[in-house]
C-alpha cells in the first residue's frame, strides 16, 4: 500500500512558463524556453550515463551556452543569471496549493523530489507557498545521481522508512514516472498540455490533466481515503 506521495517539483507543480520574459529578452524568443529546458535535462542525463555527474544548476547554465552557440546569440553572464535564478521563483500552477493541501491531514506522508539543488529546491517551495504542505524536500543532487536513475527514488523509501511499493511519484515528466517504476515505486502522470506517457516499459496506474485530478484518483485509492484514523 502507498503511505509516502512524492512530487517532481519543475512543470509537475511550478510554472516555467515564468522565464519566457527573461528568454524574450535574451533570445529575443521566449519559444526557446522548452529547447532550453530539453537540452539541460540532456546534459544532465549524459552526466548520469556517463559517471560524470553535472548538478541541475550547472546543467541549466551550461544549456544556455549551448544555446546562445546554437542560435547565434550573444549571452551576457547578466542575462543567464537572470534566467537561472529565475528558476528559484517560479509560480506554482494555479491547481497545485489546493490539491496538494487536501493531502494534509490524510495518513499520507508528503514529499518534495526534485533534481534542483537543495538550496534552490527550498527557494522554490518557499516562494510558492508550498514549503509548509510537504514532510520533507529530498534533493537527487544529495546522492549525486539525478532522476530517472534509481537512487532518488530509493532515497524516498530510505527516508520514510518504507519499501519502494510504498512510494509513489508524481510528474508531470514521461521519464521521471519511468525511473519511478523501474525503480519499484508506484507512479502518477500529470499530463499537462503536450505531456504524454511514454508507450515503452511498465505504466502508471494514475493519469490526470491536472494535479486535482491526480490528487483526486490518489485519495480514492487509498482505504478510507486516506483519512487520518480510517
Amino acid at each position: 500500500m502507498v503511505t509516502v506521495v512524492a512530487f517532481d517539483v519543475n512543470e509537475t507543480l511550478l510554472d516555467l512558463s515564468a522565464l519566457d520574459q527573461p528568454f524574450q529578452q535574451a533570445f529575443g524568443d521566449a519559444a526557446l524556453r522548452p529547447l532550453w529546458f530539453a537540452q539541460m535535462l540532456q546534459l544532465s542525463f549524459v552526466g548520469g550515463l556517463t559517471g560524470e555527474y553535472v548538478d541541475f544548476t550547472t546543467a541549466q547554465h551550461a544549456a544556455l551556452r549551448m544555446l546562445a552557440e546554437r542560435m547565434g546569440t550573444t549571452l551576457s553572464d547578466a542575462q543567464a543569471t537572470a534566467i537561472v535564478d529565475g528558476m528559484s521563483t517560479l509560480p506554482p500552477h494555479p491547481e497545485v496549493p489546493a490539491a496538494l493541501a487536501r493531502l494534509r491531514g490524510t495518513t499520507l506522508r508528503v514529499a518534495a523530489l526534485t533534481n534542483s539543488v537543495q538550496a534552490v529546491a527550498e527557494a522554490q517551495l518557499t516562494h510558492a507557498g508550498l514549503r509548509d504542505l510537504f514532510d520533507d524536500v529530498l534533493s537527487a543532487d544529495a546522492v549525486r545521481r539525478l532522476k530517472p536513475a534509481p537512487e532518488p527514488y530509493l532515497a524516498v523509501a530510505e527516508r520514510f522508512g518504507v519499501a519502494t511499493s510504498g512510494v509513489r511519484l508524481v510528474a508531470a515528466h514521461a521519464w521521471d514516472v519511468s525511473g519511478a517504476l523501474a525503480a519499484g515505486c508506484r507512479a502518477a502522470l500529470v499530463r499537462r498540455p503536450g505531456v504524454v506517457a511514454s508507450p515503452l516499459g511498465r505504466q502508471p496506474d494514475i493519469v490526470g490533466a491536472t494535479l486535482t485530478e491526480v490528487v483526486d484518483q490518489i485519495l480514492a485509492a487509498q482505504p478510507g481515503g486516506g483519512l487520518t484514523g480510517s
